[in-house]
């Protein structure tokens, strides 16, 4: 989709030389997977409990052998 926006002009520059993109475009896009992507994901918050672990659940027997 092709439109016209208006940034603030150090603000993409901070962008860009943060990201390491080279085109206003790259940025952009990048800026709106990565919104989408975290607008996306459930908030743990809402999990509370709704989630019920196996009775013999043993978390840290799961951590062993992680360094």
């Amino acid at each position: 989709m092709r439109t016209n926006i208006e940034i603030d002009d150090s603000l993409m520059q901070k962008a860009m030389d943060i990201s390491g993109l080279k085109t206003k475009k790259e940025v952009v896009e990048r800026a709106m997977i990565k919104f989408v992507a975290n607008r996306s994901r459930k908030d743990l918050r809402d999990l509370r409990g709704k989630i019920q672990f196996a009775d013999d659940y043993d978390y840290k027997a799961m951590r062993e052998g992680r360094s």
